[in-house]
């Protein structure tokens, strides 16, 4: 096994039904190649990441490992089958990567439908991770957020100034994860209302590290989203920079 290193595991078992799309959101083309291309570019072309895993439905494992070739992808080392729901894919490919690399090793799990998180946030979370154990990627939120659980009357608003929006990566030392993880599914409920690792960290209380994200790193949802950052990828191209 290795020594411990900086490790990018994307997930992109979603079917994404709410696209309305023939195709999982993260084979759909964005700006002339695949989302999920563009995602495997980010870290493949970052210094600082020695390697990348993807968890995948089983039915598009061989297309997205086709990637690889195609688009140059030579940092991948493995792909892992999806599971049931996005924390069951996470926690397949953590167990697969257990088995490959060294359990101190820095993993930034991130969605196979963001493709626009800047370099910089990318090197901010491994920073972190390594000196606190995790860190989860943060925006501030510039709208009033308000709680509702019916969704037609106001039950209370948090302060705008103490309200964030979790993003990703979200990284951790393996291990710890990996732990966390079976943690949760020990308990009779499991993943229910476990959306993210933040979450399930939160949930079991350990202490979790902020790390400022851009603006621009949008999770692909609905099609108007694929238009937002069609818009960004050719501003940057353009010489624009990172605009968010």
């Amino acid at each position: 096994m290795s020594d411990s290193q900086n490790i990018a595991i994307v997930f992109a078992g979603g079917s994404g039904v709410r696209m309305g799309a023939a195709i999982p959101k993260q084979f759909l083309n964005l700006d002339g190649k695949p989302v999920l291309a563009h995602v495997l570019d980010l870290f493949q072309s970052h210094p600082s990441v020695d390697g990348i895993y993807m968890a995948v439905n089983a039915d598009w494992m061989d297309r997205a490992e086709g990637f690889a070739q195609e688009y140059g992808v030579t940092k991948l080392r493995g792909v892992a089958p999806g599971g049931k729901t996005a924390q069951d894919s996470i926690y397949s490919a953590l167990r697969f990567v257990a088995q490959r690399e060294a359990s101190d090793s820095i993993v930034l799990l991130h969605d196979g439908v963001r493709p626009y998180v800047t370099p910089e946030v990318i090197q901010a979370n491994i920073d972190a991770a390594r000196q606190f154990g995790n860190a989860i990627t943060y925006t501030p939120c510039y709208e009033t957020i308000v709680l509702s659980s019916d969704g037609a009357r106001i039950e209370s608003i948090p302060r705008r100034s103490d309200s964030y929006t979790a993003q990703a990566p979200q990284s951790f030392r393996l291990g710890g994860i990996l732990a966390a993880h079976e943690r949760i599914r020990a308990r009779p409920e499991g993943y229910t209302d476990m959306v993210d690792q933040a979450t399930i960290c939160f949930t079991l209380g350990i202490d979790v590290h902020l790390v400022p994200g851009n603006r621009g790193n949008v999770k692909i949802t609905t099609p108007e989203d694929i238009v937002t950052l069609e818009a960004l990828i050719r501003w940057r191209r353009a010489g624009g920079g990172n605009l968010l």
